[in-house]
């Protein structure tokens, strides 16, 4: 053999070295944004599971508020509704996006009702009622979380897609679009900075 097959031998291996070595962290990234996404779905399945317990709980105080109590329950059955759609393909930016503007609407509903509770002195020392408003404050960090180490999975991902020279193959081997993050409509409020005034 001459020295021009082994060199020739030589790049043909390091070339299919990372060929292979692209498509492992690709397959990698992937399913650690779509794991990610499944520990969100534990946690929001953990919340819907709360809110008609807390629903129940709030009933007997507050019957006139019976609007209030029935908007949580329908944006928690759309929220639910959505997940299922997100979890079935969480790379689909648009089932993302309908979770996303779901799970908007239960947080205005779920605030709505934190302000009607507030008038009701007797519901909130109801010990049920505190437990299961603590329960869903757990949760609710624990969705935070969930949705960061999410997010934080989509962007390596993303951002490995999309560098050279893996953006030359990622499309032959499935990966042709970038993941979407899972971001909540009211966002940019959520990390505006509360005003205090005297």
């Amino acid at each position: 053999m001459d020295i021009g097959t082994i060199v020739a031998l030589v790049i043909v291996v390091a070339l299919a070295v990372l060929v292979v070595s692209i498509y492992n962290r690709l397959v990698t990234l992937k399913n650690r944004y779509q794991n990610a996404f499944s520990q969100i779905e534990v946690q929001l399945k953990r919340r819907y599971d709360l809110i008609p317990n807390l629903v129940e709980t709030a009933k007997a105080y507050m019957a006139h508020e019976k609007d209030t109590l029935t908007a949580v329950i329908e944006a928690r059955n759309e929220a639910a509704a959505m997940l299922k759609g997100a979890a079935a393909d969480p790379a689909s930016g648009g089932a993302i996006q309908s979770l996303a503007g779901a799970e908007s609407a239960l947080q205005g509903a779920l605030s709505r009702l934190n302000f009607v509770m507030e008038d009701y002195p007797d519901l909130k020392a109801n010990e049920n009622m505190m437990q299961l408003t603590e329960e869903l404050s757990s949760t609710e960090n624990r969705v935070a979380f969930s949705r960061q180490a999410f997010n934080d999975a989509v962007t390596s991902y993303n951002t490995y897609r999309q560098t050279f020279p893996p953006v030359l193959f990622a499309s032959m081997f499935g990966h042709t679009t970038d993941a979407s993050l899972l971001e909540f409509e009211d966002s940019a409020a959520i990390q505006a900075a509360p005003k205090v005034t005297f």
